[in-house]
């Protein structure tokens, strides 16, 4: 090859290699390398929700406001002692069914018994119906919803309600629950029964909630279902208060 052509073909190459290493990592958010990592576990064995997409995207976005890294994997594999122990905390977002097996469960529970923290979203709660360690910590599995979305008003119990917004009209897919899982959380908001008649859980439907009853931190709201809900800013400042609490960034859950 001629020495001019040499010299196009060895700069070709260098500005090749220049773009492939300033792109970002496609499963990680764009932070600090040196900031806490936080994974976003999205494996499913059930039905698979088209949101899932916005929901690792979203996070990623709340992860820079957070000062996080969000990595997304659907591999088991990472449930072992050495790489969990790599994470602050661990999203399941719509996971369903088992997701797991036993070792690597029991890797997550040593992990959780440790400090470390969870944050479920919507169908976390359709998991691990044969790990009652997990029904524990999710703090109820899920039992039915009405078909299609309903339009709720969902009332935030607490007084640091995302964007102040202690009464917010939501229209997302509403879950039943097997159990009220009040007396074993902290809730964080409910739905208003006179707002969802299609509703079977009574005079009380909790639909978001916090505890530390397994060791770390564990959060979880049961909205998600729609991909639209994830443009609410209302949702957003929800979950980034969950993403927030769970890494240990604020005492207010």
């Amino acid at each position: 090859m001629r020495p001019a052509l040499l010299a196009i073909a060895a700069l070709l190459a260098a500005s090749a290699s220049t773009s492939v290493d300033a792109s970002p990592s496609p499963t990680a958010s764009a932070v600090d390398a040196a900031a806490p990592r936080v994974l976003v576990f999205t494996r499913t064995a059930g039905f698979r929700h088209d949101a899932i997409p916005t929901t690792i995207e979203t996070l990623r976005a709340l992860g820079v406001q957070a000062g996080v890294a969000i990595e997304a994997s659907e591999d088991p594999a990472r449930f072992d002692d050495a790489t969990l122990a790599g994470y602050r905390a661990v999203v399941f977002a719509h996971t369903t069914r088992e997701v797991l097996d036993a070792a690597q469960q029991a890797a997550f529970e040593r992990y959780v018994g440790a400090g470390g923290g969870y944050l479920g979203i919507h169908a976390a709660a359709d998991s691990g119906y044969t790990w009652p360690w997990y029904g524990e910590l999710v703090g109820a599995w899920f039992a039915r919803h009405p078909e299609g979305l309903q339009a709720v008003r969902v009332v935030f119990e607490q007084d640091h309600a995302p964007l102040g917004r202690r009464d917010w009209q939501a229209v997302d897919e509403i879950y039943d629950y097997r159990r009220n899982p009040r007396a074993g959380v902290r809730v964080l908001a409910s739905v208003d029964p006179a707002s969802h008649p299609a509703g079977r859980m009574g005079d009380d439907h909790p639909i978001a909630w916090c505890h530390t009853r397994a060791g770390g931190r564990a959060w979880y709201t049961g909205l998600g279902h729609d991909p639209a809900l994830y443009a609410d800013p209302v949702f957003r400042a929800h979950l980034l208060q969950g993403l927030r609490w769970t890494t240990g960034q604020t005492d207010d859950c």
